[in-house]
């Protein structure tokens, strides 16, 4: 289950954060005010049009078996150990 207030909290803080630099505080006084380093500030929060969560992307997993035979039709592009 999300942990709803976690994510309300996040919300305020980003918009105080956005707020504070709106009105003419500077992203490294913002930083050490709030904590939040500057990389966050500047290129996400300041760049997002909403400040709703984004979906995370994860990773496909691995098919071994495919894998497996992909380089048994394939073996030319094994790398091969060197000893």
């Amino acid at each position: 289950m999300p942990n709803y207030v976690s994510f309300l909290f996040q919300i305020t803080i980003r918009q105080k954060v956005i707020n504070f630099v709106g009105n003419g505080g500077t992203i490294t006084e913002t930083a050490h005010i709030f904590g939040i380093g500057k990389a966050s500030i500047l290129y996400r929060w300041l760049s997002r049009p909403k400040l709703s969560a984004t979906k995370v992307k994860r990773r496909q997993r691995l098919d071994w078996k495919e894998l497996e035979k992909d380089v048994k039709q394939n073996p030319e592009s094994v790398i091969s150990r060197q000893s």
